[in-house]
């Protein structure tokens, strides 16, 4: 595939490594993963006197479409002659087919239009995200809870509204960083990721008119060749899956961006309870080592409540097909899901390398000693946060993705 030059490789992104399955290269090979699979459910449901003819055409025509051969200035092109992407896309792909199999381009797209496919393609890149994200909680998660486990009785002083207000452990505060990953991972097990096909305004009728109806089983087909849920209806203005999968990359990034604040503040040179092991200087102050991971972390979770904003504003749709909605959706959906991909990643990361200050943590209990009236006390109602978390996570972890 020739690229376009990119404009925007990572330079004001520093965990965008980790966002690589969201790139348009990932977006682009979804859409061509859905265009496959389309062809394939129609040799899955075909009715055709000879049905294993029909299943070996769907196999060569799928087999001929390949994400590498395409030209992305022309995708470019056409993306802004036709407001979307697939448009072009699908002229290439036909394109490869005919090569490759005279006549059969028809059978690429066949049916369907380009809101089936682009719907279908960015709900795969959620999955794929998603699934990604869960693991890297689920690495945060381990770290988190051995933690909590190790610190359950180092006492410590608990804040509200930024107050010292009582005793608790570094391990019931650690317990709280747990309950938050695993109320993500919770929310990245339950939600759906329908695929969509429903045709030019959602009834099925270019499907039926091949094969009267074929439409259910056409969708149930699609569905099983890309992993994804069969919701047994076309949702083209009925959003609710979208908020719900960024809803779910938003929790991700919320529960990852309280970890990054609450490091970052005890990591302040006059409290320093933790210390980090990535640390980032400073251009002007060579003395500082800056809670980089942290910092970023909290930069995600104040980024995403605009981006949540944008998505369910789009969701107040129109006609078969809103005018600029559906369209305003894609880069906010997209975007929550990088956050979520680097948040999860640089939690993981964070937790890894997180240190408890025992020394710190003294110093600030000598400041209110009034506070710590019965250790032993305070140990015991800690240490049941500490099981109760760690009980939690592991029941949410047992379960398979």
């Amino acid at each position: 595939m020739t690229a376009p030059a990119a404009f925007d490789w990572g330079l004001l992104e520093p965990l965008g490594g980790a966002a690589a399955a969201a790139s348009d290269d990932a977006v682009l090979a979804a859409l061509v993963d859905v265009e496959r699979a389309l062809v394939l459910a129609w040799g899955d449901v075909s009715d055709a006197a000879d049905a294993d003819a029909a299943r070996g055409a769907s196999r060569a025509v799928a087999d001929a479409l390949r994400v590498e051969a395409l030209d992305a200035d022309a995708l470019l092109a056409g993306a802004r002659e036709g407001g979307v992407p697939v448009i072009a896309l699908v002229v290439q792909l036909r394109a490869q087919a005919d090569a490759a199999h005279p006549g059969w381009g028809s059978r690429v797209h066949d049916g369907a239009t380009s809101q089936d496919i682009l719907d279908s393609a960015l709900v795969l890149v959620a999955k794929r995200v998603l699934d990604a994200g869960r693991a890297r909680l689920i690495a945060a998660g381990e770290g988190l809870a051995r933690l909590a486990h190790a610190e359950r009785a180092t006492v410590s002083m608990a804040r509200t509204l930024g107050q010292h207000a009582e005793a608790s452990t570094v391990g019931a505060q650690v317990a709280t960083w747990l309950d938050a990953v695993t109320s993500a991972i919770e929310v990245v097990h339950a939600v759906a990721f329908p695929v969509q096909l429903g045709g030019a305004v959602g009834t099925g009728l270019a499907f039926d008119e091949r094969q009267p109806g074929v439409t259910p089983r056409l969708r149930a087909a699609t569905a099983a060749r890309l992993g994804l849920d069969d919701p047994g209806r076309a949702w083209h203005t009925d959003r609710t899956a979208v908020l719900a999968l960024g809803n779910a990359a938003a929790a991700v990034v919320a529960a990852c961006a309280r970890l990054g604040r609450d490091v970052a503040f005890l990591a302040r040179t006059e409290i320093g309870e933790v210390a980090v092991a990535r640390a980032g200087g400073s251009s002007a102050m060579p003395h500082k080592r800056n809670p980089v991971d942290a910092v970023l972390l909290t930069a995600n979770g104040l980024r995403a409540a605009g981006l949540v904003a944008t998505l369910h504003a789009a969701a107040v749709s129109a006609d078969a097909r809103p005018t600029g909605e559906w369209h305003a959706e894609w880069q906010a959906f997209r975007s929550l899901l990088r956050l979520a991909a680097e948040s999860a990643d640089a939690a993981a990361d964070l937790v890894a390398g997180l240190a408890v200050v025992h020394d710190a943590i003294e110093r600030t209990l000598a400041l209110g000693p009034e506070l710590v009236r019965d250790r032993a006390a305070v140990v015991a109602a800690a240490g049941t946060v500490v099981d109760d978390a760690v009980a939690r996570y592991r029941a949410a972890t047992e379960v398979a993705p």
